[in-house]
Parts: structure tokens; sequence; C-alpha cells
């Protein structure tokens, strides 16, 4: 999920998109870090700030905040 809104919604590079890549690696600033945060919070009801974003060493790490915040709303709504 994390890779299509990177890839399709964000326009960064596929190939820069991997589980051990950086915020730097993938080519991410900190208003398209902004604007992920909104997408998620948007399309799919998952809260999570910039900062909290800016904290995850990888894309990977990314991806395991999304998934546990993402099964906690669900639990919670």
């Amino acid at each position: 999920m994390l890779k299509e809104i990177l890839v399709g919604k964000l326009e960064v590079a596929p190939e820069r998109v991997t589980p051990e890549a950086t915020v730097k690696d993938a080519e991410l600033d900190s208003l398209s870090i902004v604007e992920l945060s909104i997408i998620l919070e948007k399309d799919f009801a998952v809260t999570i700030t910039d900062d909290e974003l800016l904290a995850a060493p990888t894309i990977g790490d990314m991806a395991k905040l999304l998934e546990e915040r993402h099964a906690a709303e669900r639990r919670e709504g």
C-alpha cells in the first residue's frame, strides 16, 4: 500500500522504494512527507503525523508503522 502511494501519488521512482531505503534515498522532502500524511488520513483513515513518518529510519519502518496504525484504528473504529 505504501509503495503504491509513493509511486502513484507522490511520483517516486519505483526502484527507489525499497524496504531499506531512507527518506533521502527515496528523494522525499518534508513537503512530500506532509503530503503522504494527508493522503494516509484522507484515503485510508490512518492518522500518522509527518513527524512520525520522518522519524522512521527507512521506508520499511514507515510501512510497519502504517500497518500497525491501520490495524489499531480498525480495531477501535
